[in-house]
């Protein structure tokens, strides 16, 4: 097999396991609240603008943060939330955000987008969204 061969082959299994993370399917969805409820370390980290668009949104939502071991940096609540699969729509990675209805949504900046929809921080056109979008990509070039 070729090389864009195995490129597609890749995809299709990425695909394939974030599509079946339906609410239907999904582990989270037993435990699904009436507010969103988001996942990642107890650190600032990479979670943090999410933390803080809520904040600016002014939306309850639950901060769930595994503990971490400072000595070593592990967190046994980390292991136990992907051995659950609870992490699985994510590639077993934090951040994710469980959405009232179920859905898992992973990567930090899909997350931020998402919410920043949600709150109508992303403009009045697609245009002013592009731009909010690219000024968003800049920020995070400097970094």
């Amino acid at each position: 097999m070729n090389s864009s061969g195995k490129t597609f082959v890749s995809l299709f299994l990425l695909v394939t396991v974030l599509l079946s993370n339906s609410p239907r399917s999904s582990a989270l969805a037993a435990t699904a609240s009436s507010k969103p409820v988001l996942k990642y370390f107890d650190i600032r980290g990479v979670a943090e603008t999410s933390r803080i668009l809520f904040a600016i949104g002014g939306e309850d939502y639950d901060d769930a943060r595994y503990q971490i071991d400072p000595a070593t940096f592990a967190s046994a609540a980390f292991i136990t939330a992907k051995e659950s699969g609870d992490l699985k729509a994510n590639l077993n990675r934090a951040p994710v955000l469980v959405t009232p209805n179920g859905t898992t949504i992973g990567q930090s900046k899909a997350i931020e987008r998402y919410l920043a929809k949600q709150f109508n921080m992303m403009g009045n056109s697609d245009e002013e969204g592009a731009v909010i979008d690219c000024i968003a990509e800049h920020c995070r070039d400097v970094k």
